[in-house]
């Protein structure tokens, strides 16, 4: 499915080509492509530890292999810094076999991701959550604050992004009541030092078992931002019952859990209205967070 403009196409063949050609250690084992609700790369298996990942947009070969790069930085330092499962970054590729970018290959994580088991009302699986938050926190930033780019900085600037999403949100949900509720929680101040951040806790990224936390995916975004962005998952991920026992394991200040219902509610915007048609878990996931908050995810 084409989920954006200039979207880059990518298959099983070239997927064997590739590694063939670059990782001939791995020319043996099987390739086959991922069903995933991911928005960013297409996803394909190499035998039963490994999974490379193809970016879907980028024109310049360079600044995406500088991107790759950053990532695989940034997944390492997470996985040697929680006990909660994540993917290692294991090899870089470069582009050929009628692909243009570079790309990148990871270790495979068991579990099943939580778009298709929800583990919302679980208890379990919701102090599991508020321990791996509180276990990126205590990471050491290093000096390190927010870089300036997407989520985890100043809330007002992305009103501009919100207008768009409020012009294309008719039909999913009520946007007079989510526009007042923008208008409430943008004007929030910083709630404390950055810390050290997943920054993407959405269903697409946790993996579960049963009904609790088995792994993390997508560390490329690990970094310092805002304390209050991971809360984002409160909303993304659990129901009323446990999403208190969320709240009281991770300790949040009202300014704190303020915050972080403005930082779910930016991202589910996007969401549900940009993935409607292209990707619809991800836009269902938007549009039910957005539910959440009106029906009353405040204090």
């Amino acid at each position: 499915m084409i989920m954006h403009e200039g979207q880059l196409a990518i298959d099983a063949g070239q997927v064997r080509r590739l590694v063939a050609a670059q990782f001939p250690e791995w020319t043996n084992l099987a390739v086959h492509p991922l069903v995933s609700t991911g928005t960013v790369n297409a996803l394909f298996r190499i035998g039963d530890e490994l999974v490379a990942r193809f970016p879907l947009v980028g024109e310049d070969a360079e600044e995406v292999r500088n991107s790759l790069v950053d990532e695989a930085e940034r997944s390492a330092e997470l996985a040697r810094n929680t006990a909660v499962p994540t993917p290692v970054p294991v090899a870089l590729g470069e582009p050929g076999a009628g692909y243009s970018l570079p790309w990148s290959v990871q270790t495979w994580l068991p579990g099943t991701d939580a778009n298709a088991r929800d583990p919302g009302g679980s208890v379990g699986f919701a102090a599991d959550l508020a321990s791996f938050i509180l276990e990126l926190r205590g990471i050491d930033t290093h000096g390190r604050t927010f870089d300036g780019s997407g989520r985890g900085g100043e809330l007002g600037r992305h009103d501009d992004w919100m207008e768009t999403c409020f012009a294309n949100s008719t039909g999913l949900f009520d946007v007079a009541a989510v526009r007042a509720l923008w208008q409430d929680l943008r004007v929030l101040p910083p709630s404390g030092p950055d810390v050290m951040s997943h920054t993407d806790l959405i269903p697409g990224n946790v993996l579960v078992d049963g009904d609790r936390l088995a792994g993390v995916l997508d560390g490329g975004g690990f970094r310092a931002a805002d304390p209050a962005l991971d809360l984002v998952a409160a909303w993304h991920l659990l129901e009323p019952v446990p999403r208190r026992v969320f709240r009281d394991a991770v300790g949040c200040t009202d300014l704190e859990w303020d915050r972080g219902r403005a930082w779910a509610l930016e991202q589910a915007m996007g969401a549900g209205w940009y993935y409607e048609q292209t990707n619809p878990a991800m836009s269902r996931m938007g549009v039910r967070t957005i539910g959440r908050l009106l029906a009353g995810g405040g204090r």
